[in-house]
């Protein structure tokens, strides 16, 4: 099937009753049978499961992806083959190095080597379950930060792979909301080139109003998250819809934190609404 005829089909029919909830996502789980005997042991701790809601905590509530990633490889030393824990490291590698500074060139060749270090570890998740749908977008964003060192002539068949794995992950999961939202950037970086010259190389797909049909349904699932809304807000701005801007940047202050970033989103937030404002005067 035609990628832009998959992508359609995603967007028209992702869940619709999500929409009218208000839920981004609710799962129900069967209790368990209660045991007869209630004199029976307690069973042992999963550590792996220990470390993991460790890392995880370390990872997402506090920020701190180098000890998150330390549980995360001791995690891997009891499951080598474990998918989840694979693309958690993937992730982890791939946040500290957006965190580097990037002064030098040694502190450049040490950023690509840590997103390198996260596409090989993504891409051993996705060799360990070909069907994790966050296994496939976690190595489409290692990829992506790959070829931010190359340019978009320099990988185009990245670019094409960054895609084909998003649209792999929305097949398994179509309520992947970082999937989405990833599929959106790539169109924005896309389209960073004129479509008379990325054409005969096979990326005449990109587009801004299908990037940010994208960046709505990640809102849809994931409604709180400052980057969808400041990435869809660019967007409206940049099509010159300032009024859909406009609301996106409007709700950034009232939005928890949850990302290592949200500080300095809601700054660059402020500051294109300002440039709205200033423009429509």
């Amino acid at each position: 099937m035609n990628p832009q005829r998959i992508e359609t089909l995603f967007l028209r029919t992702l869940l619709p009753g999500i929409l009218l909830s208000g839920s981004v996502l609710s799962f129900q789980l069967s209790p368990q049978v209660q045991s007869s005997d209630s004199t029976a042991p307690a069973p042992p701790p999963d550590p792996v499961t220990d470390l993991l809601a460790q890392a995880n905590d370390l990872a997402q509530n506090r920020f701190d992806n180098k000890k998150a990633l330390a549980l995360y490889s001791e995690a891997l030393l009891l499951e080598s083959a474990n998918s989840e824990i694979l693309w958690r490291i993937s992730r982890s590698y791939i946040e500290i190095g957006e965190h580097l500074p990037t002064l030098s060139d040694e502190d450049k060749e040490e950023q690509l080597r840590m997103y390198e270090k996260g596409l090989e570890f993504a891409d051993r998740s996705v060799a360990a379950n070909p069907m994790s749908s966050m296994a496939f977008t976690t190595r489409a964003i290692a990829r992506g930060r790959v070829a931010l060192f190359t340019g978009l002539w320099g990988s185009v068949g990245m670019m094409k792979d960054i895609r084909a794995d998003l649209h792999q992950a929305l097949a398994f999961d179509s309520t992947n909301h970082l999937a989405f939202y990833a599929l959106g950037a790539t169109h924005m970086k896309v389209i960073e080139k004129p479509w008379i010259l990325r054409w005969p190389l096979g990326l005449g797909w990109g587009s801004r109003g299908r990037a940010i049909a994208l960046f709505e349904q990640a809102i849809v699932l994931k409604w709180d998250f400052i980057g969808y809304r400041l990435a869809c807000a660019r967007a409206y701005f940049e099509e010159g819809d300032y009024g859909r801007a406009r609301a996106h940047l409007s709700l950034i202050p009232m939005l928890p934190t949850q990302d290592e970033d949200d500080g300095r989103y809601r700054a660059e937030a402020r500051e294109l609404l300002t440039r709205i404002n200033s423009e429509e005067e």
